[in-house]
């Protein structure tokens, strides 16, 4: 080896750098995490309340579907936290976001624990990534879609559990169709997880009971809620089921919004370097109000997760402010770096408006690359050969 070629690979390089920098920020703190979840969760819960008993469309229940919306989604997002815990860690926080949240919220942490494939160099920004769609080289009716499906999240999320569970326990392929295509939080649609030869398929399965009575109770109380005025019955289901659904969508849509500025998205479909993924991610550096709203537990700095998936949310800014510090040089990293949730999101609109005008755009490279995964794995005998939909 000669002398500048071993004295180049004695210089770090600016990840190897970063990660000496934030060493000591990778414990998470118990306290910070069971302190602001039981707050956030004491919040929504109380606020739903006044929601659903409050006038309908008065100042109060206004007020109150924001507040709640707001902590009920803040509530949601600790399940990306608890699927980077390591293993044996903090189990019984994990146990109780369950039982307190992901159960009666009907979004259990096990319908994301394939969150740790977007973080793999095989799947990131590939047609085999469920967090994923080619946003930011598609045309504007793709984004109007993605947008759209808010309306349908709630549904399709109760769907899955109220109808999708008890349907599963029919045959083994139903089981697996349900747990393959119906499990995952995904917002690549077509996104079939593959499901580990060791996953706890049993506590899988009494989750999904609970989540199922759940759902149930929930309809027959609504359905046989009635108030007897002047000598008549007048039911009331149809109200609390519509407040309920609007509940829903604020708090799913909030989330759903968020994805926006979590990536560039400008992947064609095939695999990306570590370097190529610090480029498609983005951080939103500002405390504005809307930056506070929409990204609650860390997840302004993703690009800076990306890199460093195992920093807890709580430690996240001072990592950023170290990097932002010691490293003036590493443009990359300041180049995924964003003043506003506006200015990543036009930046994501701009790019696809510029990608679309130099046909082909890269939209239909990246589904070209999706119909052959879906066609493959119809060939092993493994897949449908018509595009589904997951809930």
């Amino acid at each position: 080896m000669s002398d500048s070629a071993a004295t180049s690979s004695a210089v770090p390089s600016p990840i190897q750098r970063a990660r000496r920098l934030i060493a000591d920020l990778l414990t998470p703190n118990p306290v910070i995490f069971w302190a602001d979840f039981l707050a956030s969760l004491t919040v929504g819960y109380a606020a739903a309340v006044v929601y659903l008993k409050a006038a309908f469309l008065s100042p109060e229940q206004i007020v109150a579907w924001l507040v709640a919306g707001v902590a009920l989604f803040r509530v949601s997002l600790f399940m990306h936290e608890i699927v980077h815990f390591r293993k044996g860690e903090m189990t019984a926080f994990k146990v109780a976001w369950n039982v307190l949240a992901g159960i009666p919220l009907l979004m259990p942490s096990f319908l994301y624990e394939h969150h740790l494939n977007h973080h793999n160099a095989h799947h990131y920004g590939t047609p085999r990534d469920g967090e994923y769609l080619p946003l930011g080289v598609a045309r504007l009716r793709t984004m109007l879609g993605y947008l759209a499906e808010i309306l349908l999240l709630p549904v399709l999320t109760t769907l899955r559990f109220l109808v999708g569970t008890p349907i599963s326990f029919l045959h083994p392929r139903l089981r697996r169709l349900v747990l393959e295509r119906f499990s995952p939080l995904v917002i690549n649609l077509w996104h079939r997880r593959e499901i580990p030869g060791d996953a706890p398929r049993a506590t899988w399965a009494a989750i999904e009971i609970a989540c199922f009575l759940r759902a149930a109770a929930m309809f027959s109380f609504l359905f046989a809620s009635s108030l007897v005025i002047g000598g008549e019955v007048v039911e009331l289901s149809w109200h609390r089921l519509a407040k309920l659904y609007l509940l829903a969508v604020l708090a799913l849509g909030l989330n759903h919004v968020r994805t926006l500025a979590a990536h560039r998205y400008k992947s064609e479909g095939e695999r990306m370097s570590f370097a190529e993924q610090l480029d498609d991610s983005i951080n939103v550096e500002g405390r504005t109000p809307l930056v506070v709203l929409f990204f609650p537990v860390g997840l302004r700095f993703h690009a800076l997760h990306h890199l460093f998936p195992s920093i807890p949310y709580h430690n996240l800014a001072a990592a950023h402010r170290r990097i932002m510090k010691e490293m003036p040089e590493w443009q990359a990293y300041r180049d995924a770096t964003y003043p506003t949730f506006f200015a990543a999101v036009a930046d994501l609109f701009r790019s696809a408006r510029a990608s679309c005008a130099v046909p082909p755009p890269g939209e239909d490279r990246w589904f070209q690359r999706l119909g052959e995964e879906l066609a493959s794995r119809a060939d092993r005998g493994n897949e449908p050969r018509t595009l589904g939909r997951t809930a």
